[in-house]
């Protein structure tokens, strides 16, 4: 079977390739079994983390655990087209993020009462979300001294090259919409997100004394709303299945051997998220938010955060649990949500440079004192910001960081955890999301208005995904 058309064009060489697709399209019979059989949605989604997990496995042990999975070409086709189902996924997601954002956040602000503060709203969506960046930093540093990450391992060679690094005055002003469509083709949301209000506020204000000239522009948002919402709905009902193509693809490419070099690193990660987690929940209980009403309630968004490894691509299905399970306002879940997947994600731009750092530090022998802990959380705070919810963005993130502290020229020094960075991408995306779920909920309850009486109702949203389905 070793020829051009089925190796370079079909990329079905091998029988192995065959019996791997087999296997995901018989997972992904069992899983509509259980859809016709009304199996909840959250059920599903759990059901197909442990699918996607023990095929990943069964990959791994196919190609012999290899060290180097990818240069084998039954697994480098298998993952191929396994991306065609949950990377897909991702991209039909991503396609309605930017109507999404623009759209809600204009319907918001025209349909908002008199009286309503959006400074108020910009003002305390700033703060708790620097707030709980600095402490994803403190976190990532104190666990990263705990479990002296990077020492004994040799000052290693390689190929990472540190990205381009702007100043805080650039980085900030990159944020300001100087072109909108330049904007949405580089997903910058805070830029989307200031237009959408400065274009939302003109409409509210004109609305005053030119009703009838600006009412088609009103019907018009509010129609354009459902729909977007209702598209949404259709594509998220597929996710049950992209969880067991993307966590398998995540697993069958990467080799034991490189999880098992920088292990240490990969458990001081899910330990910090684990502690930063616990750290959102109890933040929630002192604001009067029952911590397990919501984790059971965001398990959805959670899964896809973990799987999908986009903060971006889940900011829909964020913004939509944040409304319609968790009783937000449509106004703070738009805008809270759409800041926290540019800055201060408490996993890609808090905790993991942090640990980075740290890493650095003990691979090269510098002491980690008193005044390397202060410019680390300073620096990584400020640079938190701009850092786009995307995979990949981390390593910005971490240069950012390197440079910051003086270290640009060890970045080298990190090609270990930057080969296994898609393991360790789940655990911080998945901090990134419950991150700006955590920040939305916080900064309504700051506001006053979020639902209580909807956030305690457990059928709330619960059946809207399976409603869509029938």
């Amino acid at each position: 079977m070793d020829n051009v058309f089925l190796k370079d064009f079909l990329m079905l060489s091998d029988i192995k390739t065959l019996l791997c697709i087999g296997l995901l399209v018989a997972l992904f019979v069992v899983m509509n079994k259980l859809q016709k059989k009304k199996v909840n949605f959250s059920k599903r989604m759990i059901i197909g983390t442990v699918l996607g997990l023990i095929l990943g496995l069964v990959i791994q042990a196919i190609s012999g655990f290899a060290a180097n999975p990818m240069d084998i070409t039954f697994v480098a086709e298998t993952t191929k087209w396994y991306g065609l189902i949950g990377n897909g996924f991702i991209d039909l997601i991503r396609m309605l993020v930017i109507p999404l954002v623009m759209v809600s956040i204009v319907h918001v602000i025209i349909n908002m009462k008199e009286g309503a503060n959006i400074g108020k709203l910009t003002k305390n969506s700033i703060i708790v979300t620097m707030t709980m960046v600095v402490i994803a930093v403190v976190v990532g540093l104190v666990v990263g001294i705990l479990f002296n990450v990077g020492s004994g391992m040799a000052v290693a060679g390689g190929s990472a090259e540190i990205k381009e690094v702007k100043n805080v005055v650039d980085t900030l002003r990159g944020l300001l919409p100087a072109n909108p469509v330049k904007a949405m083709v580089d997903v910058n949301i805070i830029a989307l997100v200031m237009f959408s209000v400065f274009f939302g506020m003109g409409a509210k204000r004109m609305s005053k004394k030119y009703y009838d000239v600006v009412k088609p522009f009103f019907d018009l948002t509010n129609a354009l709303h459902k729909i977007i919402m209702s598209v949404a709905m259709t594509i998220i009902k597929y996710m049950p299945y992209a969880v067991i193509a993307l966590l398998a693809n995540t697993i069958a490419q990467r080799g034991l051997a490189s999880i098992l070099e920088v292990g240490i690193f990969i458990v001081a990660l899910y330990v910090a998220v684990a502690i930063m987690f616990v750290i959102q929940l109890i933040a929630l209980t002192i604001f009067g938010v029952n911590p397990i009403i919501y984790v059971k309630k965001a398990l959805p968004v959670m899964i896809l955060a973990f799987t999908s490894r986009s903060s971006v691509g889940c900011l829909p299905l964020t913004i939509e649990t944040l409304t319609d399970k968790l009783g937000v306002n449509d106004g703070t879940a738009s805008f809270v949500g759409g800041f926290g997947t540019t800055a201060g994600m408490q996993g890609c731009a808090g905790v993991f440079p942090a640990l980075l750092l740290v890493f650095v530090a003990n691979v090269n022998g510098m002491p980690i004192d008193v005044t390397f802990i202060a410019m680390s959380i300073i620096v990584v705070a400020l640079g938190s910001l701009g850092i786009a919810g995307i995979p990949g963005t981390a390593t910005m993130a971490a240069s950012v960081a390197l440079s910051g502290v003086g270290l640009a020229g060890s970045f080298p020094v990190v090609s270990p955890v930057l080969a296994i960075d898609p393991i360790i991408d789940m655990g911080r995306t998945l901090l990134n999301v419950t991150g700006s779920l955590t920040n939305a909920i916080i900064v309504d309850r700051t506001l006053g208005q979020m639902n209580m009486e909807h956030f305690k109702d457990m059928n709330a949203g619960a059946n809207k995904a399976d409603a869509m389905e029938d």
